[in-house]
């Protein structure tokens, strides 16, 4: 049976679709942009700093469908900018193990939701 996951501690749904579904033993998230879910806007800052909000609303989503970082399988990243990959692996490195890493995708896009420069969404295995 599918369930539904919201958490108000990631952003509200901004259209005909939740935060994450869980199914079969696994969690799926919807995509996420840098949305602080108490203001309802992008966070201000770096670019750095706009993926660890995405980190934290992905890490929110995952702890209400009773699952972790540690058990995501896949993540995909969407960005407006190919030259970030540095960046990006950066604050990856910071929230996971590298060498227990997931699958990962990088794909360059023309636009995001809300004027975002980062969108990701991931896979992951219900504790």
């Amino acid at each position: 049976m599918k369930k539904v996951i919201n958490d108000a501690h990631a952003p509200n749904p901004i259209g005909s679709y939740n935060q994450g579904i869980v199914f079969n033993g696994f969690v799926f998230t919807s995509g996420q942009i840098p949305i602080d879910p108490d203001t309802g806007k992008i966070v201000e800052g770096d670019f750095k700093t706009r993926i660890r909000q995405v980190f934290k609303n992905i890490v929110a989503i995952l702890d209400r469908a009773d699952s972790n970082l540690s058990q995501v399988i896949k993540f995909t990243v969407f960005t407006i900018d190919m030259s970030r990959y540095a960046d990006i692996n950066d604050v990856f490195n910071e929230w996971l193990d590298e060498e227990t890493a997931p699958a990962r995708s990088l794909v360059s896009v023309t636009e995001l939701p809300g004027g975002a420069d980062i969108e990701i969404e991931c896979i992951a295995i219900v504790k």
